[in-house]
């Protein structure tokens, strides 16, 4: 079997960390129907033995089983008579680990694919919080739940540096094109949103006052983990609308150089094609051209060509078209 920790923790007594081999399914059994002790699995990299020990000692529902062997659910949390899954993720740059959590009356069990760092710290902030909280499963669900919501922050902290380089490339004097890098930024950002918008929802169930999953002494602790998500949530929508608006501005720009580089070559062709219908007239294969016995024709036909040129620069330049 891959249970990776096994925890359990007695009211008044410190946390106890145990391998598996120490603790038989009989003694788990104990400890669920009992009440002076909370317990704690960790599964990593669940196999069809891990989940028929979960359904044959737990009573776990199938179909909570079948989204922990599938993998790729969306967060959401489900009542099944006396327990609560959740599907809760840890997010770090270009990964994402899901982990399912089933919250009984005085157990915790957790399923992941994968190393989760934040698993392990949850242990301390257990640790930690135990005089802070009444003795009950709902410390260990809200540090675990606290643990990887704080995990967002460096996300959304690394995303503002990305933007404000973004943002002072794109507007330097020779900006270049830096539409894919916007563009993948959105996406990474709708990314986050896809999995954060869910995870407030599961937040909001677990501080609902009506009907409070964890008990009415815990909603305080749920409530700032509530506020945290909006926090990031409302960062993610803030960045979201300053890449759309530099992406706007920097299209704009483009559009601008554009015209103006337009401009410049219509100006130019202009002055060209003026030179080019003086030089053409009198180009033309005729005998009787008056200018063509002339003494000085050659020098006023180029005289003629280079004033009709500089007035059309000066007026271009006037419209500042040049």
């Amino acid at each position: 079997m891959s249970i990776s920790r096994t925890v359990v923790h007695r009211a008044g007594g410190a946390v106890d960390e145990a391998e598996l081999q120490s603790l038989a399914s009989e003694s788990i059994g104990d400890v669920i129907q009992g009440n002076d002790r909370i317990l704690w699995l960790d599964i990593q990299d669940p196999t069809p033995k891990d989940l028929e020990f979960l359904r044959g000692d737990f009573g776990f529902h199938e179909l909570t089983l079948q989204d922990v062997a599938r993998g790729r659910q969306r967060p959401k949390i489900e009542h099944y008579g006396d327990y609560t899954f959740v599907i809760f993720f840890a997010l770090r740059r270009g990964r994402s680990d899901e982990i399912a959590i089933f919250i009984g009356a005085n157990y915790l069990v957790t399923a992941h694919r994968g190393k989760v760092p934040e698993i392990e710290d949850t242990v301390e902030r257990w640790r930690q919080n135990t005089g802070r909280m009444e003795h009950g499963v709902a410390l260990p669900v809200y540090s675990l739940l606290d643990g990887l919501v704080d995990g967002y922050f460096p996300i959304i902290d690394e995303i503002a540096e990305r933007v404000e380089v973004l943002e002072n490339r794109m507007f330097a004097p020779r900006g270049g094109n830096h539409v894919p890098e916007v563009l993948a930024l959105k996406r990474d950002l709708l990314h986050l949103r896809r999995t954060l918008a869910p995870e407030r929802e599961v937040l909001n169930v677990l501080i609902r006052r009506e009907q409070p999953l964890l008990g009415e002494d815990t909603l305080l602790y749920f409530q700032d983990i509530y506020d945290h998500i909006i926090r990031v949530l409302d960062a993610v929508d803030l960045y979201r609308d300053q890449l759309t608006s530099l992406l706007e501005a920097h299209l704009s720009v483009v559009s601008n150089r554009l015209n103006f580089v337009m401009k410049r070559m219509t100006s130019l062709a202009t002055i060209l094609m003026s030179v080019n219908l003086v030089a053409s007239n009198y180009g033309m294969n005729f005998a009787r051209m008056p200018e063509l016995q002339w003494e000085y024709g050659y020098f006023f036909t180029l005289g003629l060509m280079v004033t009709v040129g500089l007035v059309l620069f000066l007026i271009f330049k006037r419209l500042d078209w040049l």
